[in-house]
């Protein structure tokens, strides 16, 4: 049986990298990666990542994972949660280890949603989501400065940030690496029937 060829929205190579080594060689389909220009959608985490899937299978006129990484701080209510890409941006690590300096609360959740839908035709019921969460706490950057926010995200009974954990620890508690697993189950199980 051929693999399908699934592909990944992302212009980050290493996004793509990271995902494949976490699916493995096994994995039933071929991931390619492509840099669509999709329009930034704003709400709630599950509905902004049906819309964008959606919209990148009309594009790409076939099927096609999504990926959308929040970064929520408790103390903020969740925010920047899904709008943590501007914020990053604009501060920097040292900037959003900043925004809690008045908050005796530093506990932050990284939740990564993997949407996935199997072409341009499919409606938004059909969108499958697959979540990734991780606690931890918001500190000093710390690290290499290879990944977004990792330098500033250290993960609940670790004395590490995300920056300064081997690859390939990260690779198996990560909020992505937790979604890819639950998509990739997903995937396992539909090869079966």
């Amino acid at each position: 049986m051929s693999k399908t060829t699934v592909v990944f929205v992302t212009g980050n190579a290493k996004k793509l990298e990271e995902v494949v080594a976490i699916l493995g060689k096994n994995f039933p389909h071929e991931f390619t990666s492509k840099k669509l220009d999709l329009p930034e959608y704003q709400g709630e985490i599950d509905d902004i990542c049906k819309a964008k899937c959606l919209e990148a299978a009309k594009l790409v006129q076939g099927p096609v994972v999504v990926e959308d990484t929040s970064l929520c701080f408790n103390s903020l209510g969740g925010l920047p949660g899904p709008y943590i890409k501007w914020f990053l941006d604009k501060l920097g690590p040292e900037g959003l280890h900043r925004m809690l300096a008045g908050w005796e609360d530093k506990s932050a959740k990284a939740i990564c949603t993997m949407a996935y839908c199997s072409g341009p035709s499919a409606t938004t019921s059909q969108v499958q989501l697959f979540q990734g969460i991780v606690d931890g706490d918001i500190v000093s950057p710390r690290g290499p400065r290879l990944f977004g926010w990792d330098p500033c995200f250290q993960p609940k009974g670790y004395d590490q940030t995300f920056a300064e954990l081997p690859k390939e620890q990260k690779n198996l508690i990560s909020h992505r690496a937790l979604a890819v697993m639950n998509m990739k189950n997903f995937f396992e199980k539909e090869n079966e029937k």
